[in-house]
Formats: structure tokens, C-alpha cells, sequence
């Protein structure tokens, strides 16, 4: 399928570029596919704080609600405020306009638990 490789992922579909404490997140293409045309997306508060595992935002489409957890702990510094007015942004660029937030990690470490883009082909290949 061709995720990006600058990229980490998770076992919940979901993308992560860090960049220093910073980290920017999204759904994977794979998870955009299998949710069908998104038409709303709750974002979490700016300022919110988020702990590894527990929710971040729900991206609601024609087939489905799906929830984006919080692949790790800190506060949210930025949303991506277009998503609402514009939640298709996911649909059409996943890993570019359809990013949902940027989280100031607690641990920047806990990235590390994340997968390569190899390692989620495999997860998507087992599925």
C-alpha cells in the first residue's frame, strides 16, 4: 500500500511524525478507506490534557464512528480547525490537510513504541 516511512503508526490506524516534544497526528489512509466518506470530526480542546490510550477525537463518516486515541501523553497545543468546516480533508489527504492535532508530549520516548511504516504493512497484511 505505500505509508509513508517518515512516519510512525499504531495498532489503532492511526499516523505520528514527531518532531521533538512535538508530536502531529492523523489517521492512516487505511483507516480513512475503511470508514468510508468522513462528514465530521470532533476535535479535542486546545489545551486538553490527553494521557497515552484514552481519547483525542471521533471522526464520524457515512458508515461509522471511529474514535482516534491518544497514542501518548501531554496536551494538545494545536487542532486543525479546517477539519470542520472541511472534514473531507481526511478523505483526500490523509497525511497532509487531514491532520487532527499537534500534542506537546509528556515522554517524547513513548513514540517509540509506535510502528514503522514496514511494521504496519505487516499489521495490515495479518488483518
Amino acid at each position: 500500500m505505500g505509508h509513508p516511512t517518515d512516519l510512525r503508526y499504531t495498532k489503532e490506524h492511526e499516523w505520528l511524525r514527531s518532531d521533538g516534544k512535538r508530536l502531529t497526528l492523523g489517521i492512516t489512509a487505511h483507516a480513512q478507506k475503511e470508514l468510508g466518506d468522513i462528514v465530521f470530526v470532533e476535535l479535542p480542546a486546545v489545551g486538553a490534557a490527553v494521557h497515552q490510550g484514552g481519547d483525542l477525537a471521533i471522526v464520524e463518516s457515512v458508515k461509522a464512528v471511529g474514535e482516534v486515541l491518544a497514542p501518548v501523553s501531554g496536551t494538545v497545543v494545536e487542532i486543525n480547525g479546517e477539519l470542520e468546516s472541511a472534514p473531507q480533508s481526511i478523505n483526500e489527504d490523509p497525511y497532509g490537510a487531514g491532520w487532527i492535532a499537534v500534542i506537546e508530549m509528556d515522554d517524547p520516548g513513548q513514540v517509540d513504541a509506535a510502528l514503522t511504516a514496514e511494521d504496519y504493512e505487516r499489521l495490515l497484511e495479518a488483518a
